[in-house]
């Protein structure tokens, strides 16, 4: 058995539950594949992305047939090592890699004022101009369950306001695109014991400002994010399920006990019809 063979199966044997099912249902739950879709598989080289990739490539071997994949790689300025180990792992991986150049490391360096943010919107706007190149309707990224934990709390406890990661959006920018999120349900520390389980190495931390972690197994980041998965982490200890209870929180709001909302860009104030 090669090892991309033993990988794959480990996806839909030992991680069968936490990872092949929950990968399952957030397409499911969330309608996110139509009838004669053509998804770009965005692959950042990291642990999260590659194994989004090949969770892809078993559902189309064992499950829908109904649509095409393309998998879809941006560089925006690795260093030679990073970029090595991300073509090495696709070919290890069996993952035919569509790598595209950007120069977006170099236009960010020198700004001051929110790179990351800047950083962030600009690669969002190559994959969707890329993957429209190549006849795609559709972006996956691979956000998973932490991801949208931490977003929730971080909107409450920095930015003041009740906001989730949706499982998908359709582009403003782009029409006809729309993003997914199919690792919606999968857990990182799922995605980390299956790393672990297979022995795989993936680039983390390659960013301009960040190159010394280059390829890591545990992210060394001091960022917003970080703090909040630190966070969770020590309330994980007092309650089991505060992860699932955060999650369920975005879906079960009372809109009979908010102060105020926003829909449609319009506030609506309890006062208003009080």
């Amino acid at each position: 058995m090669t090892k991309n063979e033993e990988v794959e199966r480990s996806i839909i044997t030992t991680f069968r539950k936490e990872i092949w099912r929950n990968f399952v249902k957030s397409i499911g739950d969330y309608d996110m594949i139509q009838d004669g879709d053509k998804i770009a598989v965005c692959m950042s080289g990291g642990k999260d992305s590659m194994l989004m990739a090949k969770c892809f490539q078993e559902l189309r071997k064992h499950g829908k047939q109904n649509f095409e994949v393309v998998y879809m790689c941006m560089n925006p300025g690795y260093n030679e090592e990073n970029k090595k180990k991300i073509l090495d792992n696709a070919k290890l991986l069996d993952i035919p890699i569509n790598m595209f150049e950007t120069d977006i490391f170099n236009r960010v360096e020198h700004i001051e004022d929110s790179p990351c943010y800047l950083c962030a919107r600009m690669r969002r706007g190559y994959l969707y101009e890329n993957a429209k190149k190549l006849g795609c309707n559709k972006i996956a990224l691979g956000h998973h369950f932490d991801d949208v934990i931490e977003t929730v709390l971080m909107s409450m406890l920095y930015g003041a306001q009740m906001r989730t990661m949706m499982p998908k959006i359709r582009s403003t920018n782009h029409p006809g695109m729309e993003l997914i999120r199919p690792m919606y349900l999968v857990k990182e520390e799922d995605i980390l014991a299956w790393k672990k389980k297979n022995n795989l190495t993936f680039i983390n931390c390659a960013c301009r400002f960040t190159e010394n972690c280059t390829i890591s197994d545990e992210d060394g980041s001091n960022s917003k994010r970080e703090e909040m998965k630190q966070l969770i982490k020590k309330l994980r200890k007092i309650n089991p399920n505060v992860d699932v209870n955060i999650f369920r929180s975005a879906q079960n709001v009372n809109l009979d006990t908010l102060i105020s909302y926003v829909k449609d860009g319009k506030e609506h104030h309890f006062l208003d019809e009080y």
